[in-house]
């Protein structure tokens, strides 16, 4: 295994699965960018730091992954779009993440926290109707 890296393992009848860290991360990070009110994922300003200066690429900014036995916690960080509704973008991405991790990897998820760390405001240009 690769060294610095965090592996969930699961036996199995043939052997054993090693699931990456960054794995459920990436996993997670991809379902929640997919909820519609999803501005982007928040970077935790510790957590980059650390990645910068590890020379690692931070493909799941906002994203922690946390394993106990055979369960899996994310927390994740977001920025909701204006206008949408806080509550239903963080329920939806909690439902997103959830099933993202269980389908992708089998795991059980114990829970997803959401962290909404602001509100995006992206300006649309109206076009010209002539």
């Amino acid at each position: 295994m690769a060294e610095g890296k965090e592996y969930i393992s699961c036996p199995d009848e043939l052997g054993c699965i090693h699931i990456s860290e960054d794995v459920l991360a990436v996993t997670a990070a991809a379902a929640a960018l997919e909820v519609e009110g999803v501005g982007s994922l928040a970077a935790n300003l510790g957590s980059d730091i650390v990645e910068m200066l590890a020379g690692r690429k931070n493909l799941s900014k906002g994203v922690r992954v946390t394993v106990a036995e055979n369960s899996v916690t994310v927390d994740i960080s977001i920025l909701v779009k204006y206008g949408s509704s806080i509550q239903e973008v963080a329920k939806g991405v909690q439902d997103a993440v959830f099933n993202a991790i269980e389908n992708a990897s089998g795991f059980t998820v114990a829970g997803v926290n959401v962290h909404v760390a602001g509100i995006t405001f992206h300006h649309t240009p109206k076009s010209h109707q002539v």
